[in-house]
């Protein structure tokens, strides 16, 4: 009998040091929203029973967890009987708190969904310029038909450009076309992307019978996208082996500039074959076929390290993602 009481005596005390210390956390002291919401519905209905098919839990379940507060408070909450269970003089102090700390989670949760509507009313991209002329319209058109009520903006630059929108939080997600991931950044692969080599259709170029080799690429002056851009770190990384690029030409921001200093015969450019698809086609361009250098890139949409794509940032990259 003496080990037995002082058994209970150790568990009695055991409980008391965890209601009275100090170290102990927030969330071991205080009963957590669902126990509260079933005490409030006890007090309001005067039956355990009833409360429990309120909250949706099994009778049992919910004695279950009003004995598990009340071990938790140390006190008494309800006087059970047969005709149903009644709050002591204790639990109807406890529930005037509970009920204050669940107004407050109301109040919170309220507040919550406010920032995730105000989230999902917006999206801001960042994309470089080939995937932002060429892919995001069409990728775009798809989410308004998800989400209509988005109000889309976009951030137009090279790949540089993006990467600094998104860590400075100017920006939801992006998407880039350089060789790596910027520094700071998670991506995934998107797609996959050709660079090759056009010019006017004039040029002397245009009328060779061999492919271009990688020395005579490189030795040539071109009009090419500034540094940073996607393009140009691809270009760079494919003719560092041949001596690096020659000074060149022109450096032009847009893709389009790029394209009308090609068809003013000022000099061979390297571009996306996204880009030159329609000028290729109707014969305003010619593209000369190069051997001996790879020029293929990845495309990749991007987004702060440690956080994940949520509301229309998400909807928008599993648009950009092929099915399977």
């Amino acid at each position: 009998m003496g080990s037995a009481r002082e058994s209970r005596t150790q568990r009695e005390s055991r409980t008391q040091g965890t209601r009275d210390d100090p170290v102990a956390t927030l969330a071991h002291r205080v009963p957590d929203l669902g126990a509260l919401e079933l005490l409030l519905a006890v007090a309001r209905l005067g039956s355990l029973g009833r409360a429990a098919r309120e909250v949706g839990v099994s009778q049992p379940a919910a004695s279950s967890r009003i004995r598990s507060m009340e071990r938790q408070l140390g006190v008494t909450l309800l006087d059970r009987s047969p005709t149903g269970s009644r709050l002591t003089e204790v639990g109807a102090l406890v529930t005037d708190w509970a009920r204050r700390i669940v107004d407050a989670a109301e109040a919170f949760d309220a507040g919550a969904q406010a920032l995730r509507h105000r989230r999902d009313s917006r999206l801001r991209v960042a994309a470089s310029m080939t995937i932002a002329e060429y892919l995001l319209p069409g990728w775009l058109i798809a989410l308004r038909g998800q989400r209509p009520d988005t109000a889309v903006s976009l951030l137009a630059g090279n790949s540089a450009a993006v990467a600094e929108r998104l860590l400075a939080g100017e920006a939801d997600l992006g998407f880039v076309e350089g060789l790596d991931v910027p520094q700071g950044l998670d991506a995934v692969v998107i797609g996959h992307d050709r660079l090759i080599v056009v010019t006017a259709p004039g040029h002397p170029w245009a009328r060779r019978r061999a492919p271009l080799g990688p020395d005579e690429l490189a030795a040539t002056p071109l009009v090419l996208r500034e540094r940073g851009s996607g393009t140009r770190q691809v270009l760079d990384a494919a003719l560092d082996a041949y001596g690096g690029l020659a000074t060149p030409l022109l450096e032009l921001s847009s893709t389009t500039a790029l394209k009308a200093a090609v068809l003013s015969d000022a000099a061979p450019s390297v571009l996306s074959e996204l880009a030159v698809r329609e000028e290729l086609a109707a014969h305003r361009l010619a593209q000369i076929p190069v051997e001996g250098v790879r020029l293929r890139r990845e495309l990749r949409a991007v987004w702060p390290t440690g956080s994940r794509p949520a509301g229309p940032a998400r909807d928008l990259l599993a648009l950009t993602r092929p099915a399977g």
